[in-house]
């Protein structure tokens, strides 16, 4: 999900989002320049500063209005809105410490900074972090980016970290077989923290071995151990969250697909070692009881 904000341009012509606590600046957009870049995630419940230039290009009837959804910061107490330019005034409706508030509408330009806290949030989700109007409440223009979980970066930095080692593997020459497996893992991991489980994408991301790629040239019966390895991980992966949360139509899929998987390395694995056919047929039981197959 993209996390630049909404407005065009055309009233609010530039803006940065940075960490009230760090001043670390975690968005950058600049409409005239054509810049837009993310740096790092903003998160449900933390405390930022938006720093806005606002173009009045035209004058109008009645005040501006401005209005931010964020809680009143923790860090500067004793106001939301502050005046970060001079030549403009803002007139006696204006009032630093609300919410919403209304300025003259004349023509000229100021830049102002927003202290704030942002929303819990309990998944990806918009938050408006300054909206402008007009004196009727039509919305003229805002900065309204996604604001995620710590849960979600979390997940967005361990998928990141994989998917690269991915790549790696498959530079360096790591045999398909079990490319494809570490590949299936992170695609059902999106899968998961798409659809809401997201401390459970981590654990499935999580249970990816960390060593012992096998090379094309291995011989297969060190291949298969390897495999057995991933799918034993997604095994207890498995047990864990349907015991939490039931039976899952979509879960039970993923399951499936890999009992399937694992069918064709049983049968692979006959051919080069019985025993280790054996384990394999067990670890292929174990998911089938899981699921109730």
């Amino acid at each position: 999900m993209s996390v630049q904000g909404v407005g065009e341009g055309s009233w609010i012509t530039s803006y940065t989002v940075a960490d009230a606590s760090t001043n670390e600046v975690l968005m950058e957009v600049d409409f005239a320049a054509g810049r837009n870049y993310t740096y790092a995630p903003i998160l449900g419940g933390s405390e930022i500063v938006v720093t806005f230039t606002v173009n009045v290009f035209t004058t109008g009837s009645g005040n501006l209005k401005i209005a931010t959804a964020m809680d009143h910061s923790a860090i500067v107490t004793d106001r939301y809105w502050e005046l970060a330019s001079s030549g403009y005034d803002l007139g006696s409706s204006f009032n630093p410490n609300s919410a919403s508030t209304e300025f003259n509408w004349a023509k000229g330009t100021f830049t102002m900074k927003c202290y704030g806290k942002t929303k819990a949030v309990s998944g990806p989700s918009r938050l408006v972090l300054v909206q402008l109007a007009s004196s009727t409440g039509d919305v003229l223009d805002n900065i309204q980016p996604v604001i995620i979980t710590a849960a979600v970066d979390e997940f967005t930095k361990i998928y990141n970290q994989q998917n690269a080692k991915l790549q790696s593997l498959v530079a360096s020459g790591v045999a398909a077989g079990y490319t494809q497996m570490f590949s299936n893992v992170l695609n059902q991991a999106v899968s998961l923290a798409n659809k809401g489980y997201v401390s459970d994408a981590v654990a499935l991301l999580n249970s990816i071995p960390s060593s012992g790629e096998p090379m094309p040239s291995t011989m297969e019966v060190i291949m298969l151990p390897v495999m057995g390895i991933a799918v034993a991980g997604l095994v207890v992966f498995a047990f864990l969250f349907l015991r939490a949360r039931g039976k899952n139509s979509y879960t039970q899929l993923v399951i499936e697909d890999q009992i399937r998987d694992l069918e064709g390395l049983t049968l692979r694995a006959a051919k080069v070692d019985r025993a280790m056919a054996s384990n394999l047929d067990s670890v292929k039981e174990r998911l089938k009881s899981i699921v109730g197959m």
